[in-house]
Parts: C-alpha cells; structure tokens; sequence
C-alpha cells in the first residue's frame, strides 16, 4: 500500500498536508500521531470512504484516489476492518455477525459458510462465544469477534485496517488484543493499526508510521 503527497481539507481546515506512507506486504506497521493528526482521516481514505484532494492511493495493487469506481469496489473487496468500537450489530449473535459478510456478498453455501466463520473464531479463541449476544461478551472479547467479521473472508481480504484497537480497554483486554493481531501474521495479512499506544507499539509494530500535523515529520 503506498500514499503519495495526498492532501485532504474540510472547508479551511486542512487535514493531510502531502502525507506520504508506505506498507510493505506481510508486514504490521503503526501509525502514531496526536489527537487530530490525521490518522483517522486516513484510514478513511484507504478503506475509500473519503477522496484524497489530491495525491495518489495505491491499495491493493490498484489506484483508487481518482475515485474510480471499479478499482474501489475491488480494493474494498480485499479490505477488512476493525473499528475503534466493535460495530457489532446487537441483535445479532457472535455467529451471524462474523457470517454476515459472507452472506451479503458472496453465493456460498450456508455449510462453508459455518466452516469459514468456526474457524476464525476458533482461530481468535472467541468459538464458545459463537451464539451469544456482543451485549454478553466482555470488551476484549467483542473486540476479537470484530476481528474475526473483518477477516472472514480469508481468501480474498489482503490488508486490515485498525482504528485505536486498544482504546478504552483495561490492560488484561488489551493483552488479548495485542495477542489477537500477532497471531494473524500466519496468515500473511498486511495490517495497519493507527493507534495512540506506545505499549501497543511495542507489543506489534514490525515499523512504525508518524503523522505530525497532517505530514510526515522530517
């Protein structure tokens, strides 16, 4: 994945002055930077929700900051993503919140369907959980399954992204967080995490990425 000079304003406010960033494949790389900073921003940018106003996006072998629509639907197809809060839906259980992708955008079978989503939620020790409510499950818990819905498409997403993934956890939850993004490295995932924590740094980031007042610092 490669940024290039991208810019990005709201009204006056410029967001990204000429960020440059770039993840090689396999790898886990942070990115740090204060409140403001940007980091947001750009993962929106990455996951294509936001237009750069200028500067080139390369995701996934293809350019999707002229906002083609093509090249886009491709990328996020190989995208997954885990937010800050779990953005499981709460009438949901654990099963059907993980299976959802699969059923909304693929023509499987119900039966690899249920293999798929067992076997990454074994993977991220959350199978017991599989038909309980997020509402029953404690905060690191739902994180994992949050994970486990942004890569149950295992043969297709390349890259995840995490925005502040141990925000707002207490330290034993963000253990099983750090634990739960190392174990992904087996099945070869490029992985961002935009975060805040210097410990989280530590526990995870092959190489680490700066935004300072929407630039990289010299």
């Amino acid at each position: 994945m490669v940024l290039r000079d991208v810019e990005k304003a709201f009204g006056e406010h410029e967001v990204l002055k000429g960020f440059s960033l770039e993840v090689t494949e396999g790898e886990i790389l942070c990115l740090l930077g204060g409140s403001g900073s940007g980091k947001s921003v750009t993962l929106k940018i990455v996951n294509g929700l936001l237009r750069p106003d200028a500067g080139e996006v390369w995701v996934c072998g293809r350019e999707i900051g002229s906002g083609d629509a093509e090249a886009l639907a491709e990328v996020r197809a190989r995208l997954g993503m885990n937010f800050q809060s779990d953005a499981l839906l709460k009438g949901l259980t654990v099963f059907e919140n993980v299976a959802l992708p699969l059923r909304e955008t693929t023509d499987l079978e119900e039966s690899e369907i249920a293999e798929r989503v067992r076997a990454r939620l074994e993977l991220l020790g959350v199978a017991e959980a599989a038909e309980k409510l997020p509402e029953e499950l404690s905060g690191g818990m739902r994180k994992r399954v949050g994970l486990a819905r942004a890569v149950v498409r295992q043969d297709e997403v390349q890259l995840v992204l995490y925005d502040e993934p141990t925000a707002g956890l207490d330290p034993i939850s963000k253990d099983s967080v750090h634990q739960m993004i190392d174990e992904l490295r087996e099945l070869e995932l490029t992985q961002i995490v935009v975060t805040h924590d210097l410990e989280t740094v530590r526990q995870l980031a092959d190489r680490v990425g700066v935004l300072h007042e929407g630039s990289s610092p010299p």
